[in-house]
């Protein structure tokens, strides 16, 4: 058993797919079957069921993927504290959020005020942020939403009102405020499921057993408000997009929601077992310092 047969187990058990784990790894695809093969071999059991094409982890390939993630994990942070004893700078911070305009302006603070340190950056779904936590791939993710892996510690950065945007012109502009009922059959732009902006949009529906008519869906919560201005439908925006002065480039009108519920929650979450560097340290207290909402100055784009 080798390094190279636990990190090829490992991509396979993540996607329960051969194809898409050797694209992933770069290898031929009957290579990595034969690498799997071998280490089911080596440790006496299959570690997947396979159905024709199809392969599932089986309870005993859980067990040991359980096992494998933490040896490797450990593994990584050995190399990662080696090359930051060994190098003159803080080190790496890795940080996931759900939309990159969340945190641009804290990281490049952060950046501005610690240059030495190595700031990376990654677009994540709730459900790949806690793979990447687990796995050691980020020290930190800003969450909009729940984060309940193993090991896991949240701390609440802030809390906000969602309001409604509509495109100017639109009869609800000038509203004060508005009931789920009575935009039940508006179009909406929102996310795909797995976003927080979606997530809110089907539960508020979902409380008066409705469901929203979603006339478009992407990846990157922070163009829908583009897509409103243009006509393409309403949707859920965080009020901050509106205290920055996005309207002056992205004219929408705003409109509160009646719902209790209808606000975001932006947590800081770490896996309190996996190893800091230095420049994760800072990065920590640096976004704890002060209220999260003094990280986006006046006349900033919009952080959605």
């Amino acid at each position: 058993m080798d390094l190279l047969q636990l990190r090829h187990f490992q991509t396979v058990a993540r996607y329960e797919h051969i194809s898409r784990a050797a694209e992933e790894l770069r290898v031929a695809q009957p290579s990595l079957s034969r690498t799997i093969a071998r280490l089911e071999a080596e440790l006496g059991t299959p570690l997947f069921d396979r159905q024709g094409r199809r392969i599932r982890l089986n309870q005993y390939g859980a067990v040991f993927l359980r096992h494998v993630d933490r040896a490797l994990r450990e593994l990584d942070e050995g190399c990662r504290a080696l090359r930051e004893a060994r190098d003159t700078g803080l080190g790496r911070v890795a940080v996931a959020s759900e939309t990159l305009l969340t945190v641009t302006d804290l990281l490049g603070s952060f950046r501005a005020s610690h240059p030495r340190a190595d700031v990376r950056l990654f677009q994540s779904t709730a459900q790949d942020m806690e793979r990447r936590l687990r796995t050691g791939e980020v020290d930190f993710c800003v969450a909009s939403q729940p984060l309940t892996g193993a090991h896991l510690e949240s701390v609440e950065l802030t809390r906000e009102e969602v309001l409604l945007a509509v495109p100017p012109g639109h009869w609800l502009d000038g509203r004060e405020s508005v009931t789920i009922p009575e935009i039940a059959d508006e179009p909406f732009v929102t996310t795909r499921p797995g976003h927080w902006q979606r997530a809110l949009l089907d539960r508020l529906f979902a409380t008066e057993g409705l469901a929203p008519a979603v006339s478009c869906e992407g990846d990157e919560p922070g163009a829908s408000q583009n897509m409103i201005s243009a006509g393409l439908g309403i949707g859920l925006i965080p009020a901050i997009s509106r205290q920055v002065g996005t309207e002056t480039k992205v004219p929408v009108a705003w409109v509160r929601v009646a719902a209790e519920d209808c606000f975001r929650v932006l947590n800081l979450v770490r896996n309190r077992t996996a190893h800091l560097s230095e420049a994760a340290l800072r990065f920590r207290e640096f976004t704890l310092g002060k209220p999260f909402a003094a990280h986006f100055p006046s006349g900033t784009r919009s952080a959605t």
